[in-house]
């Protein structure tokens, strides 16, 4: 367990957990050992989590002086922590109260922030108190719990100011998206790890000064990520959003089912959220209720592309062609639902990509962009075309399928062991549509206006072939070219794939 010393001598400690860059984690409580964060959901997977143990927790010591404990004298054992890294500017994230830490380091050291990353936070230090109407909304929500009488019991009396000792047990509930043996495991652990002196002292008389924070943070160059659970109260999601409205890059964004702990309630959800956000190559978009995360190449100002992953596939299968496209375009590739970085709904169909394609692509102003679609991408893309004339400028279809009744059927598909990095639920929903497809889509195939390319694979793609002749001959104007690559046609053969789309007019 590595040490540092504070700016008064006391020794600090830290625990490194995972790989890549360093993100500072604070933890809340107040005044809670760090080691509740536990690996953030799988956030370690792509980030080093440098987890501090703030004074008097965890493996660190004491203070001689106890008034240290108090939020705004905590900020320099956070500066203190950045110059032991050796940092120049750091990735703060932090939860709960331990946000309070974070905006008053923001509003002191706004130099040192790259980004910073608000979980579930208290909004104190900002001046935005949360009411006793925001803890009753958010109880509500779980009126179905079989645990949901006594929870809101022991909520009302301790409201009306009742000994927190003996109510918060059972209300503890309500600060879970699921009321599980992990989240009793996680409340459970709470007492052991939580300094009650320095948890009195945290938010001592002195500690904000909200007049003279706010304007700091409403100046704060870095990008800033609010995130609050859906069932939480302590913030509420309005609560929350005060707080995000703040800053002048603030991103907001609400994990449903969660409550105030979200990478326990859902850690999928959680550290794709979260990494999108702290990637600088990710942007992200809220397209039709559906968060989706995408990565752009190329001059702001240059005539729009738009490429479209195939199933089990995300933006980063574009890599490759998006760089050479983006010599004279500016290039787009989102991650689909259930995708790489983009939100994983559950629920799946040919239809809702093409509605994430047409939030997309309005949300971010491109009508008239070509759009290039693989696969499962190239379906969305002809729906949308037939539905949308003249929303799509150009389109390309690379080895799609016509949605043609399969014959033979498609078996039901055998889960990979270990966790696939897409939902694998998009496999039986989709495959249900491809034994058995709407028949609308191939006969609205003539009602598209947008000047196509179909690419297939030739032989060896298990897409047949013919069929997407007869999809070709069937859109008005549109060409057929073989590549003989197989189904990843733009993954296997990338020159010749460009040499194609180059003809139709993409060099």
């Amino acid at each position: 367990m590595p040490t540092f010393t504070a700016y008064d001598t006391t020794p600090l400690a830290y625990h490194l957990v995972g790989e890549g860059e360093p993100l500072i984690c604070l933890p809340g409580g107040p005044m809670r050992a760090s080691a509740y964060l536990g690996d953030l959901g799988g956030l370690s997977a792509v980030r080093q989590l440098v987890l501090l143990d703030l004074r008097g927790t965890g493996g660190s010591a004491v203070p001689d002086d106890p008034s240290t404990y108090r939020c705004d004298r905590l900020v320099d054992d956070v500066e203190a922590l950045r110059e032991h890294l050796g940092l120049d500017r750091i990735d703060l994230l932090a939860h709960s109260a331990g946000a309070n830490l974070a905006q008053l380091y923001a509003a002191r050291y706004p130099e040192r922030l790259r980004t910073l990353t608000l979980i579930t936070p208290s909004t104190r230090a900002a001046g935005i108190e949360v009411t006793d109407q925001d803890l009753r909304v958010a109880a509500a929500l779980r009126s179905g719990e079989p645990w949901y009488a006594e929870a809101r019991a022991a909520q009302e009396a301790l409201l009306a100011g009742g000994p927190f000792a003996e109510l918060w047990p059972a209300v503890r509930p309500l600060t879970y998206g699921r009321w599980d043996a992990a989240a009793q495991a996680h409340a459970a652990a709470s007492a052991g790890q939580t300094n009650p002196e320095a948890r009195g002292r945290y938010e001592g008389d002195g500690a904000y000064d909200p007049a003279t924070t706010v304007p700091a943070l409403r100046e704060l160059a870095a990008p800033v990520l609010v995130l609050a659970g859906e069932y939480d109260g302590h913030p509420s999601p309005d609560r929350a959003t005060e707080l995000a409205a703040l800053f002048p890059h603030g991103e907001f964004t609400v994990q449903r089912g969660a409550g105030h702990f979200p990478w326990l309630d859902d850690p999928g959800a959680f550290s794709r959220t979260v990494a999108a956000f702290l990637d600088p190559d990710v942007l992200t978009v809220q397209a039709g209720g559906v968060r989706l995360a995408y990565r752009v190449w190329g001059e702001p100002s240059a005539p729009p592309v738009v490429l479209l992953h195939g199933r089990a596939g995300s933006s980063l299968t574009w890599s490759r062609i998006a760089e050479e496209l983006a010599a004279e375009h500016r290039v787009y590739a989102p991650d689909f639902r259930g995708h790489g970085l983009s939100d994983w709904p559950g629920r799946y169909s040919f239809e809702l990509f093409r509605d994430d394609l047409h939030a997309f692509l309005e949300a971010r102003n491109l009508a008239g962009a070509t759009v290039v679609g693989h696969s499962m991408g190239g379906v969305a893309a002809y729906l949308l075309a037939q539905r949308e004339p003249g929303l799509i400028g150009r389109l390309v279809i690379e080895d799609a399928p016509p949605l043609l009744p399969l014959d033979p059927p498609r078996p039901t598909g055998v889960r990979p062991e270990g966790e696939p990095d897409f939902d694998w639920a998009v496999v039986p929903d989709t495959d249900a549509q491809l034994n058995d497809p709407d028949p609308t889509a191939r006969e609205r195939l003539a009602e598209i206006t947008a000047p196509t390319l179909v690419i297939g694979g030739g032989p060896t793609s298990h897409i047949d072939q013919k069929q997407l002749t007869h999809m070709a001959d069937t859109i008005p104007g549109a060409t057929f070219v073989t590549i003989e690559a197989g189904h990843l046609v733009h993954t296997t053969r990338p020159d010749a794939f460009l040499a194609a789309i180059s003809a139709f007019g993409l060099g």
